[in-house]
């Protein structure tokens, strides 16, 4: 699986296709951030929603929210959130990856162990899905909510928030690296001069 998904990255780290996948993602995140996140949090009483919980959840939390949120609010989660919440799992893994690849092939380290920090955006994008489909579980069977469907949707939220944070502290390291490399190159020639 792993070793398919090398060539498919290497294939579209075409500089306008990676601008154009990240410009896509943060349009669609931007669109929950300004419209969907708020206006299903406006039932929750100031509680944070389920998907903004980085360090994890218990029952007690779920059912304090869904019981906040009402009907209205458990409608507006699963009909308006959800929907754009599971088009961005997939931006973000594909875009994230391919910006990581695209950084790490100016540096000539795609070739190398490297390369599997770009699939971390995809496995994020995975829990994502996953902790999407336990929360509509959630909300579906609400008031009767499985404490083993609660335990598994955290478990995919905890991994999406570490793998997500790793990611970003990776492209961090490679962005700083490229434009030391990048600086270093422009003194020598400057010097040469």
């Amino acid at each position: 699986m792993i070793h398919k998904m090398i060539p498919f990255i290497t294939k579209h780290l075409n500089g306008k296709k990676v601008l154009f996948l990240f410009l896509l993602t943060n349009l669609v995140y931007a669109f929950m951030l300004i419209i969907t996140i708020p206006k299903t949090m406006q039932f929750s009483n100031g509680m944070k929603l389920l998907d903004m919980m980085p360090t994890g959840y218990d029952l007690d939390y779920i059912n304090a929210l869904f019981s906040a949120l009402g009907e209205k609010g458990r409608e507006t989660y699963l009909y308006q959130q959800i929907p754009f919440d599971m088009i961005y799992p997939f931006l973000f893994g594909i875009s994230n990856s391919l910006i990581l690849a695209f950084f790490l092939n100016k540096m000539g380290k795609l070739d190398s162990v490297f390369f599997y920090f770009s699939l971390l955006p995809l496995i994020a994008g995975m829990a994502d899905y996953l902790e999407n489909i336990g929360i509509v579980l959630m909300l579906t069977s609400f008031p009767d909510v499985s404490p083993g469907v609660t335990s598994l949707t955290n478990v995919f939220s905890i991994t999406k928030s570490v793998t997500t944070t790793i990611f970003f502290i990776v492209l961090i390291i490679v962005l700083v690296s490229l434009g030391l490399k990048k600086l270093g190159k422009f003194r020598k020639s400057g010097r040469s001069k």
